[in-house]
């Protein structure tokens, strides 16, 4: 009797200790939530106004808190971006990638290749982003002048095609039809030409743009 009763409060005190490191961990990782929510508020505020630094050591500290946090990458990268410091943004977005592998952190590494005449390593990060998400008239846009780049007309006439039948709107036309006449194909700059006319915007709203800048934005 005495056993079995040694046995019960040893389990009893086990039971409860755990429950003690339960709670204690649970409240860690709430306060933890709590300073990366608010240092990502500072980091967001801080690229909104144009305070870069104080974005830079927020994102920084929160790399700090969690090493394989790509969006925190991701953004570090657009901020490089923002200042031109263009290699640093480069190596931001590689490892955001290496970590997790989005669209939005290779289109934004293949802008940055863009932006840096790096075309062929441009292409690749374009070409990967567009597997994950191909969809946006903007990535395949941002394809095609590479393309145009590296030479590749019948690939860039494809993407540009693509980027309007996603968006036939004014932009992607406009871009379609000067690659035609860049090209002195008339025929087909003619035919996109009539396209454009028939597009009607409505008055006092102007179409969305959807050129992919060449810095990030």
């Amino acid at each position: 009797m005495y056993e079995i009763l040694i046995v019960i409060v040893f389990g009893y005190l086990a039971f409860h200790n755990a429950q003690i490191h339960d709670d204690e961990y649970a409240n860690l990782s709430r306060k933890m939530g709590d300073r990366l929510g608010k240092l990502w508020d500072i980091a967001h505020q801080g690229m909104r106004e144009n305070r870069f630094l104080r974005a830079e050591k927020a994102l920084l500290t929160i790399l700090k808190i969690d090493q394989k946090n790509a969006a925190a990458y991701n953004r570090l990268g657009i901020l490089y971006a923002k200042q031109k410091e263009y290699r640093d943004a480069i190596d931001c977005f590689e490892i955001a990638s290496s970590i997790e592998a989005t669209a939005s952190s290779l289109h934004n590494l293949g802008l940055i290749y863009y932006e840096t005449e790096n075309y062929d390593k441009a292409a690749v990060a374009f070409e990967q982003a567009l597997k994950l998400e191909d969809n946006l008239a903007a990535r395949h846009v941002a394809y095609a002048k590479v393309q145009e780049k590296l030479g590749n007309d019948k690939l860039m006439f494809q993407e540009l095609e693509k980027a309007t039948e996603l968006e036939p709107n004014r932009e992607t036309y406009t871009l379609l039809h000067k690659a035609y006449e860049s090209h002195n194909m008339a025929e087909e700059a003619d035919l996109i030409a009539d396209r454009l006319k028939k597009l009607k915007v409505p008055q006092g709203r102007a179409k969305r743009i959807l050129r992919p800048r060449r810095v990030i934005v």
